[in-house]
């Protein structure tokens, strides 16, 4: 998950929880009860957000985690990927330059027998005169 996703994924998440918390306050206020009563539901209340919030950062820390294990992995098929590539690409490298030196070698040749061929021609050619 990219940085603006879990910006925003947090935010939602803030979001929810301070929603929750405001409407349930005034649930709480609004609702006719003894002081000592409402004291004790904000404390409760209070503790269900507290382990409501804990919940919810133990939830994004597993995202996270699972988020970076994903990444981590794709990051090393990625380099798994290019050293391959670049391995076949020395390969066909070598070989293309091994197919040129042979090629080059034969036309040498070549061209040696066909001068050899010519002087020789020549050189019969000049004895006959």
């Amino acid at each position: 998950m990219n940085q603006e996703k879990m910006s925003t994924l947090n935010v939602a998440l803030l979001s929810l929880l301070g929603g929750a918390v405001l409407g349930a306050i005034v649930v709480a206020l609004t609702t006719p009860k003894s002081g000592p009563q409402v004291r004790e539901d904000l404390m409760a209340l209070g503790r269900r957000a507290k382990n409501k919030a804990g919940e919810l950062g133990d939830q994004a820390g597993e995202v996270w985690t699972e988020t970076k294990d994903r990444t981590d992995q794709g990051m090393a098929d990625l380099k798994r990927g290019v050293h391959e590539a670049a391995d076949d690409f020395k390969r066909g490298l070598h070989e293309a330059s091994e197919d040129l030196k042979r090629a080059m070698h034969e036309a040498a040749t070549d061209l040696r027998s066909g001068a050899a061929g010519r002087i020789a021609e020549v050189k019969n050619g000049i004895a006959l005169t």
